[in-house]
């Protein structure tokens, strides 16, 4: 059964026929375009250039499909889907984009969007013309750059990179650490003490960051670590980065709201629908291969072993969906999610990191085959439970909200 099947199925709740719509193309998109690449994307030693925007899909599939499914993308409308109207998007809340994501989720070939930070909406004069359309329109890529060495789960507190005004610039020195793209990326989001009494309480100023700028230098070949052959994360060092006062994004103190703005969506609630589509094509294809792989002269899918762990498989999914979409919809109604966000993304890569444990456990010896996407997506998965701010953060984020504090 797919998660289409199951969210018309699963009981009284339904999504808005216009969100289901857009799912539904999403989906046959999936298994037209995307699902077909799948052998070339797995075959590809450095699976995780996939996700750079502007080489790295071509790189991976071919430059043929790579430009077909931008076509597509921009086509359908779908380029645009978590770009707001006033800036030419589709005008989608967040509920919307969980459903549409969950979809796309469900293949390791990602499909090409506009990749827009929410916190570049709050550019101003220049700043649209420079850094938001070119990212809006896929000419530019961009960076988040708060965590550094000795400052991750607690960025606020320990954050050392400053800047300083001078006339009218600032000059940044300091240096952060396990930034995702930062190579790749034509300017960085930096987040720098420019009051070291306030800190995170209107302390922390973000910057738009050139990454050529003389002062910036990324560290290559980056950080190894076991999602890729090719390094994806590296170390940023600003030595006397001089960057004009109009480089400030948003306002002077207030850096450390807008990162946890964008960490509250790009990087805690997407991680529901990031996890969805991935445990539920683990589930899928650990169901298929049940009924077909036989020991002892049966399916194995007669064996309670196994049909304990499609259960729990299945119980995961249909608890963090309904979760998912239920924080969703309360970001669209304004509320403040902050902490529900970071419970979506503790389930999602918990939840997601066993998952795919069980269906890997299921195939045997071919669940460790990379001609399936299983230990992909379990190296995903479970990367979440670490980046983004680790789980256990999010308890205690959870635990404040909890405790009123």
């Amino acid at each position: 059964m797919s998660e289409s099947q199951m969210i018309e199925t699963g009981g009284s709740f339904k999504l808005p026929e216009d969100i289901t719509a857009f799912a539904e193309v999403a989906k046959r998109i999936v298994r037209d375009e995307l699902l077909p690449l799948e052998d070339a994307f797995l075959s590809h030693p450095d699976h995780a250039i996939g996700f750079i925007a502007k080489a790295g899909l071509a790189e991976t599939v071919g430059a043929e499909a790579a430009s077909r499914l931008e076509k597509v993308s921009r086509d359908t409308g779908l380029w645009y889907l978590m770009v707001p109207e006033e800036h030419g998007g589709s005008g989608l809340g967040m509920l919307a984009q969980l459903a549409i994501m969950e979809e796309f989720m469900y293949t390791a070939v990602p499909f090409p969007f506009a990749n827009v930070p929410n916190i570049l909406y709050e550019c101003k004069g220049e700043q649209v013309e420079r850094y938001l359309k070119p990212v809006v329109e896929g000419k530019k890529l961009c960076a988040f750059a708060q965590t550094e060495a000795n400052a991750g789960s607690d960025p606020g507190g320990m954050m050392a990179t400053t800047a300083v005004r001078r006339g009218d610039s600032w000059v940044i020195n300091g240096s952060k650490m396990w930034i995702s793209g930062a190579a790749e990326a034509d300017f960085l989001m930096v987040q720098a003490v420019t009051d070291p009494d306030k800190r995170q309480r209107g302390g922390i100023t973000m910057f738009l960051v050139d990454r050529h700028n003389p002062g910036v230098k990324v560290v290559e070949p980056g950080l190894q670590t076991w999602l890729s052959h090719r390094p994806m994360q590296y170390v940023v060092h600003f030595d006397e980065c001089k960057v004009h006062e109009s480089d400030v994004l948003g306002e002077v103190g207030n850096g450390f709201r807008l990162g946890q703005r964008w960490l509250t969506i790009h990087d805690r609630l997407m991680r529901g629908p990031f996890a969805l589509g991935k445990m539920q094509r683990a589930l899928d294809l650990s169901v298929d291969w049940a009924k077909q792989r036989v020991t002892f002269g049966k399916p194995i899918a007669e064996r309670q072993a196994i049909q304990w762990k499609l259960v729990d498989m299945y119980v995961d999914i249909m608890a963090l969906r309904a979760l998912t979409y239920q924080i969703g919809a309360r970001a669209d109604s304004g509320e403040d999610v902050r902490a529900e966000a970071g419970m979506v993304k503790m389930c999602a890569t918990d939840w997601g990191a066993r998952c795919l444990d069980a269906a890997i456990q299921v195939h045997g010896a071919m669940g460790e085959s990379l001609e399936l996407p299983l230990t992909l997506f379990y190296r995903y998965l479970r990367h979440g439970q670490i980046g983004g701010g680790t789980n256990e953060i999010q308890r205690v984020q959870i635990a404040r909200k909890l405790l009123g504090k």
